[in-house]
C-alpha cells in the first residue's frame, strides 16, 4: 500500500492520457462552443421580418380590447399586396401617430418605404384634410378613425384608406403614441433644431401650452413636442396643416441624423423601453432592432433617407353637413392628390412592386371644373358627391311664391286672408313669406353644433352624431342608432349606421346666400380646430 503513496503520504496523480495538444484543442473547442453561443444570442435579438405574412392589423403588446374585422374593399379596385419585388429587402410601412394628450386621436399619417438593400429610404406625410373616397359627407381622411369607432377597427378602416390611396397595402403598421417621440429625444439627450417661428398657443381643455422662441437650439423632449404640436393661435402657419408637416419632417430630419450617430448604438436599451411602452405594431422588437441593424451596419446616410408631403392640390365641394350649419349652399376645403406626381412618386420611391401602377390602380379623388367628384377607379361611394355644383345650389336657392290671379271684381289688397295673400311655406317645404321649412326633416340649421374638426354635426342633447340624411342620432363609437330627430326619415328601431345613408339636398335657407370659400387651411371649413396633434379626428 505504501508504494501507491507519493513522498507525502498522498496517492499519486493519475496521468489523463491526453497529450498537451489535445488540450489545446479541447479548450479551444469549449471558447469557439461559448463564442458561437454568445453570437446565436445576439443574432437571436435581429430577426428580418417576414414579407410572405399578409398581415395587415397591428399587434398590441398587451391582448387587444377591440375584436378586429376583415377589411371589406368595396367596391373600389382592391390594393395591391403581392408581386416581384424592386429588391430582396424592400419594405413599406404605416407609421401612424396617436396624441395621447389629445384624446388618443391618430394625428400623423406616414407611409415610409425603406429599401435595405440599396439602403435608401423614403417617408410621405399625407395631410390630414386629403379627400378619400367614402360613403359619408365629409371626406376627410382625419374622419374615417372616428367613423369606424376609433380602436383597432378605426386604424385597421384608416389603413384600407391610405392603402386605395397609394395603390398597395403596406406591409406592416406601427402605431407610437406621439408621447414616445419625447421621450425618444430625451434618451438622445436632446436634439439640436432651428425652431423656424416664435410658437405661442394655449388650450387648458387639453391642457396644451405652447411656449417656444425661433432659433437654433438643443430640444429638450418635452420642447420637441411643443414644436411638433403647434399649428394654430396668433401667430399659426399660413397654411394651416401643411405649414406643421413642413416643420415635422425638417424636425424628423434632424432627428434622424443625430439617432443614425454612432454613440446612440449604446442607447438601444432606452429606445428599446420606449418601444415596449409606446407602440402597438405588428412587428416584433426583433424586427425593429433588425431594422436599426441595417440601418447602422448598411450605412444607411441622412441624406438617403428623404421626407416628402403627398402631391396635393386645394379643392372645395359641396357638404350637406356644413349648409345645413350655416342654413345655405356651402362648400368643405380639401386637399386632393396631384395625380400625376402621385403616380410618379408611388411608382419610383414608395411603391415596393416591380410593377408599374397606373392610374386606375390608384383611388385619387378630384373635384371637377363644375363641382362634381370623380375617383380615378371610375367608382365613387357617395353617388350624391357626383352631382355638380348646380345641382345643389339649386337645391338651396328659394323658390319665388305664385302669384295668385284674385276673383273677377277683387283687388286681392284688402284685409281679408283669402283675398290674394300669397301661400307661405308648408308641407311642401317652398318658402314663403319668409319663412323657412325642412322638407326632409333631419336637421334644421343651428340644430345641434358642429364638431370643428370632423364637420360632423352633434346632437346636444345625446352627444351623438346627427345623420343630415335620415335624421338619425348615431353613437360615435359604434355608429349605431340611439335616437332619431322629430320628423326625421330614419327608422331608429332598425338599428342601420348611418355610414351610407345618402345626404338629402331637400333642406331650404332662410337667405339664399352662396357662402364664401373656406380657408383650405382649416380642417373645419373655415373655423381652425382646436391643436391637439397631427391627426384630428375627434
Amino acid at each position: 500500500m505504501a508504494d501507491q503513496m507519493d513522498g507525502k503520504g498522498r496517492p499519486p496523480k493519475r496521468r489523463s492520457g491526453l497529450t498537451r495538444g489535445q488540450k489545446g484543442l479541447i479548450a479551444a473547442a469549449a471558447v469557439l462552443a461559448v463564442a458561437l453561443a454568445g453570437v446565436l444570442a445576439w443574432q437571436s435579438l435581429f430577426v428580418r421580418p417576414d414579407l410572405n405574412t399578409g398581415k395587415t392589423e397591428p399587434q398590441e403588446t398587451e391582448e387587444p380590447t377591440d375584436p378586429v374585422e376583415e377589411i371589406d374593399w368595396g367596391e373600389g379596385t382592391r390594393p395591391r399586396s403581392d408581386g416581384e419585388r424592386k429588391s430582396q429587402d424592400y419594405y413599406t410601412v404605416l407609421i401612424l401617430g396617436r396624441d395621447t394628450g389629445g384624446g388618443g386621436n391618430t394625428d400623423t399619417m406616414l407611409l415610409a418605404s425603406y429599401d435595405v438593400t440599396n439602403q435608401k429610404a423614403t417617408v410621405m406625410s399625407i395631410p390630414r384634410d386629403t379627400m378619400v373616397n367614402v360613403s359619408w359627407d365629409i371626406k376627410k381622411i382625419n374622419s374615417v378613425y372616428n367613423w369606424y369607432g376609433g380602436g383597432d377597427r378605426g386604424i385597421q378602416y384608416l389603413y384600407k384608406e391610405i392603402a386605395q390611396l397609394v395603390g398597395f397595402e403596406p406591409d406592416y403598421q406601427v402605431i407610437v403614441e406621439w408621447e414616445a417621440v419625447g421621450q425618444i429625444v430625451d434618451a438622445m439627450g436632446g436634439v439640436w433644431f432651428d425652431v423656424p417661428r416664435d410658437m405661442y398657443y394655449s388650450d387648458p381643455l387639453q391642457n396644451l401650452y405652447i411656449n417656444q422662441k425661433a432659433g437654433y437650439r438643443l430640444l429638450t423632449g418635452d420642447d420637441a413636442m411643443q414644436v411638433l404640436r403647434f399649428r394654430d393661435g396668433a401667430n399659426g402657419y399660413k397654411d394651416g396643416d401643411l405649414g406643421r408637416i413642413k416643420t415635422q419632417q425638417a424636425f424628423l430630419t434632424a432627428m434622424v441624423e443625430q439617432l443614425l450617430k454612432i454613440e446612440n448604438i449604446a442607447k438601444i436599451n432606452a429606445f428599446a423601453e420606449v418601444f415596449r411602452e409606446n407602440v402597438e405594431t405588428d412587428l416584433t422588437l426583433q424586427n425593429i432592432l433588425w431594422f436599426a441593424k441595417a440601418a447602422f451596419t448598411g450605412g444607411l446616410k441622412p441624406e438617403n433617407v428623404e421626407f416628402v408631403t403627398m402631391p396635393n392640390t386645394p379643392a372645395y365641394a359641396y357638404s350637406s353637413t356644413t349648409s345645413k350649419l350655416n342654413g345655405r349652399y356651402s362648400e368643405q376645403s380639401y386637399v386632393t392628390p396631384n395625380t400625376s406626381q402621385l403616380l410618379e412618386l408611388v411608382n419610383t420611391k414608395l411603391s415596393p412592386y416591380a410593377e408599374v401602377f397606373t392610374r386606375s390602380d390608384l383611388d385619387m379623388m378630384t373635384v371637377n371644373s363644375d363641382g362634381s367628384v370623380s375617383s380615378s377607379t371610375g367608382h365613387v361611394e357617395d353617388s350624391n358627391a357626383t352631382h355638380p355644383r348646380s345641382y345643389w345650389q339649386a337645391q338651396w336657392t328659394p323658390q319665388e311664391p305664385e302669384e295668385e290671379t284674385p276673383p273677377e271684381g277683387e283687388s286681392g289688397t284688402g284685409t281679408d286672408p283669402d283675398a290674394g295673400a300669397p301661400e307661405t311655406g308648408g308641407a311642401t317645404g317652398t318658402p314663403g313669406g319668409g319663412e323657412t321649412t325642412d322638407p326632409g326633416g333631419a336637421t334644421e340649421p343651428g340644430t345641434g353644433s358642429i364638431d370643428p374638426d370632423t364637420g360632423d354635426l352633434i346632437d346636444p342633447e345625446t352627444g351623438g352624431i346627427i345623420d343630415p340624411g335620415t335624421g338619425q342620432i348615431l353613437d360615435p363609437g359604434t355608429g349605431q342608432v340611439i335616437g332619431q330627430l322629430p320628423g326625421g326619415s330614419g327608422d331608429p328601431a332598425a338599428g342601420e349606421s348611418g355610414g351610407t345613408a345618402p345626404e338629402s339636398p331637400d333642406s331650404q335657407p332662410s337667405d339664399g346666400e352662396t357662402a364664401p370659400p373656406v380657408d383650405p387651411g382649416m380642417s373645419d371649413g373655415g373655423t381652425a380646430a382646436p391643436d391637439d396633434g397631427f391627426i384630428i379626428v375627434t
